[in-house]
C-alpha cells in the first residue's frame, strides 16, 4: 500500500502554500506602504468631520485654519478640545524652532497640542538657560559625540559626579577636601539620574547648525536616535529618508526611552502624539492616489 498522498491532495497543498505566501507578501507590502497603520490611536472621527466642513476659526486669534491654529497652539472651532486625546509623557520636552521655519508646515505644534503640560516651544534665539541642569537635560542631535538612548543614565551619572568634583573648594586642605569629595561622590550615586527634559530642534536640516552651535546648547549631552524612515510628505530634497519630521523624532525617542530607560513594555502609550500626523498622512496619500489637487493644497 502506497504511503504517498494522492496527486490531487498534493496539488491542493501546493495551492494553499502559494496562497499563504501571496497573502503574506501582500500583508508585508501593505505594511511597508502604510507604516502608521498599527498605531493605537483615539478616534479620528472629529478630524474626519472637520476635514469635510473645511477650514474653521481659531477662537484665540480668529485666523482661518484647518484642524488647529499653528500660531496659538490650540484646535480650531470645529475640533472640540474634549474630543482630542491628551498624552502623558515621562519627561518634559523643549522644542527650539528656527525663526525661518514656516509655522504652518511644522509638525512641532502637534506635540504642544496633544501634550500641552509637557511641551514648550521656543523661537530661536529666545531659549532657556540649561547650564545648571546639564545633568538632567539632553539634546537630540546626531554627531560624533552623540550617545544612544540606552546609555543615557550612565552619562547622566558621570555628569553628576563631575559636577560634585567641580563644586568642591580647591582651597580646602587636601585631606579634608578628599574626604568631602568622597562623601559627595557617594551621595551622588544615590541621586536620581533620570532624564528630566529632552530638547529637539525644529528646523530644516540646512538651518539646524545655527541653533546647534549656540553656546547655550554646547555643554549638553547629545542623543542620537535609531535609524528609521520618515513618512513626512514634505520630505527635504537631497536628504535621505532617515531625516525625520519633528513629531516623528519626538515619538520615536519616547518609544525607545520607554523600553531602554524605563524598562517597560511599549503598548502604544505615546501613539496619540501622531493623532494629527497620521490623519494628515493618510489624507495626502489618498489625495495623491486620486489626483485630488485641491485636498493636497488645503493640507499644505
Amino acid at each position: 500500500m502506497s504511503v504517498n498522498p494522492p496527486i490531487f491532495l498534493k496539488d491542493k497543498e501546493e495551492n494553499n502554500s502559494k496562497f499563504v505566501e501571496i497573502q503574506q507578501s501582500q500583508t508585508t507590502s501593505i505594511g511597508a506602504e502604510d507604516p502608521l497603520q498599527n498605531l493605537c490611536l483615539a478616534s479620528q472621527e472629529v478630524l474626519q468631520k472637520a476635514q469635510q466642513s473645511g477650514r474653521s476659526k481659531c477662537l484665540k486669534c480668529g485666523g482661518s485654519r484647518m484642524f488647529y491654529c499653528y500660531t496659538c497652539y490650540v484646535p480650531v472651532e470645529n475640533v472640540p478640545i474634549e474630543q482630542m486625546p491628551l498624552v502623558k509623557l515621562p519627561l518634559k520636552i523643549d522644542i527650539i524652532k528656527h525663526p525661518n521655519e514656516t509655522d504652518g508646515k511644522s509638525t512641532a505644534v502637534h506635540a504642544k497640542l496633544l501634550a500641552p503640560e509637557f511641551v514648550n516651544i521656543y523661537t530661536y534665539p529666545c531659549i532657556p538657560e540649561y547650564e545648571e541642569k546639564d545633568h538632567e537635560v539632553a539634546l537630540v542631535f546626531p554627531g560624533p559625540k552623540s550617545i544612544s538612548i540606552k546609555d543615557l543614565s550612565f552619562h547622566l551619572q558621570k555628569r553628576i559626579q563631575n559636577n560634585v568634583r567641580d563644586k568642591n573648594d580647591p582651597e580646602k586642605p587636601s585631606v579634608k577636601r578628599k574626604k568631602t569629595e568622597e562623601q559627595d561622590l557617594n551621595d551622588s550615586k544615590g541621586q536620581d539620574t533620570t532624564l528630566k527634559k529632552i530638547i529637539f530642534i525644529d528646523s530644516t536640516w540646512n538651518q539646524t547648525n545655527k541653533i546647534f552651535t549656540d553656546e547655550r546648547l554646547q555643554g549638553l549631552l547629545q542623543v542620537e536616535l535609531k535609524t528609521r524612515k520618515t513618512c513626512f510628505w514634505r520630505h527635504q530634497k537631497g536628504k535621505p529618508d532617515t531625516f525625520l519630521s519633528t513629531i516623528e523624532a519626538i515619538y520615536y525617542f519616547l518609544v525607545d526611552y520607554h523600553t531602554d530607560i524605563l524598562k517597560e513594555k511599549y503598548q502604544g502609550q505615546y501613539d496619540n502624539l501622531l493623532f494629527f500626523y497620521s490623519f494628515m498622512y493618510q489624507l495626502i496619500k489618498n489625495a495623491k492616489c486620486s489626483g485630488d489637487k485641491e485636498m493636497r493644497k488645503l493640507i499644505h
